[in-house]
């Protein structure tokens, strides 16, 4: 029509392959859930209520959880990327997508420095605590950061809240798990690996709602 003129998409249609970044957000959690049920299924004496999920590597098949925690970080790392270029940036909206590729970091760590078995009792090192640290931490710092990133977006607003909520959940969870569940003695220790598993729920599933939103945003700035 005379005098109209068509919006101009917010992201530039030459950013190389934005919605298949941000779909790393959706596989990254499914494979990674996949493997750990996987490696309780091959090595039955590990308990998923009992025990965290770094635990695994102490088992004659860690290898695989190494195997797991890299491919997530590389994974999530991919994600990250994608999701930065799919929303609207902020004043600080950069810190938040830096922290959130050093919990990716954080999961490289832990790869890199498992759980071993010493004396016959799978133990958590020195360096695979402090990358547990970065993972969760840069993980709920950063899509604290994000989600205020989303709501100064309005095609990204109404996610907002629900991630919010989920930092919170995964704050309560995170201090729960490493003040109260983590040594033996601690009042929720019996549950530890259950408790980790919902923080780790909550978290991937906050991963693939934002997936999915990006991967949309994404396709339909396209021309």
């Amino acid at each position: 029509m005379p005098g109209r003129t068509d919006p101009t998409p917010r992201i530039p249609p030459a950013a190389p392959n934005l919605a298949r970044l941000a779909v790393a957000g959706i596989i990254g959690p499914v494979l990674f859930i996949t493997l750990v049920i996987l490696q309780g299924v091959l090595q039955p004496d590990y308990s998923h209520i009992g025990m965290p999920i770094s635990a695994l590597a102490a088992w004659p098949a860690g290898w695989i959880q190494n195997l797991n925690f890299f491919i997530a970080a590389a994974l999530t790392a991919v994600f990250v990327v994608g999701v930065h270029h799919a929303i609207q940036p902020t004043r600080f909206g950069l810190a938040g997508i830096l922290l959130l590729l050093a919990s990716s970091a954080g999961l490289a760590v832990a790869g890199l420095f498992p759980w071993i078995r010493l004396n016959g009792v799978p133990t958590e090192t020195a360096p695979h605590v402090a990358g547990a640290i970065l993972t969760f931490g840069g993980a709920s710092t950063g899509l604290m950061i994000l989600s205020r990133r989303m709501a100064a977006d309005p095609e990204w607003r109404r996610l907002a809240g629900y991630v919010l909520a989920s930092v919170i959940v995964m704050l309560i969870l995170f201090i729960l798990v490493g003040g109260f569940a983590l040594e033996a003695g601690t009042p929720f220790h019996p549950w530890v690996g259950l408790l980790q598993r919902i923080l780790v729920v909550v978290w991937f599933a906050a991963m693939v709602a934002i997936a999915v939103r990006a991967r949309a945003t994404v396709r339909a700035a396209r021309p």
